[in-house]
């Protein structure tokens, strides 16, 4: 679903799924693929918004849990695309889905590598992306800006009234709180989580930003 020029939503589908991204530009970003159950769905939504799979120029993760990366094999094969991370997450690359899939039950059968390594900033065409370092729900968590679109793709860092939890393996309650606060000075009018509803006009985004500080930290 197209939620502005050339950005798109793909809902999460079922369990262990997340919300996916897509950002057309010179290079085409898909963020997040989610669960490797539900990609072929949310490729033919793709197709029905005119974004072929072959169009898919880099995948990239705001973290490394099973829920956001599962389908990452499965899309690099079908679309061709590169994986870009960023350099927190080389670092916990293979212990990260070892440990979270422990916890969770549930584990990703293909394992991946990084293409290219993500440094601060990312221009893709028209679009500069600014990747932001944001620990605490995951230590490789990163969320993606976008200044001129004032948008903010912020994996299960923050959602809509809640914030991402912290007990999972290298979940970190204090890292949460001050990437929180890092992100919330941001010029935001479309914060675009990693589960759940979105968070349209920069009014509504600052008063959820207010509700969680206020309850959660």
């Amino acid at each position: 679903m197209r939620i502005q020029d050339d950005v798109y939503w793909y809902e999460e589908r079922g369990f262990l799924d997340a919300n996916t991204y897509v950002i057309k530009d010179k290079i085409t970003v898909l963020i997040d693929p989610g669960s490797e159950n539900y990609l072929e769905r949310k490729l033919e939504e793709m197709r029905e918004d005119g974004i072929d799979t072959k169009e898919v120029d880099l995948i990239m993760i705001t973290h490394l849990h099973p829920d956001h990366c599962d389908a990452t094999v499965a899309l690099k094969e079908l679309s061709g695309a590169k994986v870009a991370l960023h350099p927190s997450q080389l670092r916990y690359l293979d212990i990260m889905a070892e440990e979270a899939s422990k916890f969770i039950g549930i584990g990703m059968e293909k394992k991946f590598d990084a293409d290219l390594v993500l440094e601060d900033k990312l221009n893709i065409g028209n679009t500069g992306l600014k990747i932001i370092h944001t620990p605490g729900h995951s230590p490789g968590s990163v969320c993606f800006y976008t200044l001129a679109k004032k948008i903010l793709i912020c994996g299960d860092l923050v959602f809509e009234k809640s914030v991402g939890r912290t007990d999972l393996p290298f979940g970190n309650k204090e890292e949460l709180k001050s990437s929180i606060k890092k992100v919330s000075i941001l010029d935001t009018e479309l914060l675009l989580p990693g589960h759940g509803a979105i968070i349209e006009g920069k009014s509504n985004v600052k008063r959820n930003y207010e509700f969680v500080k206020e309850v959660y930290l």
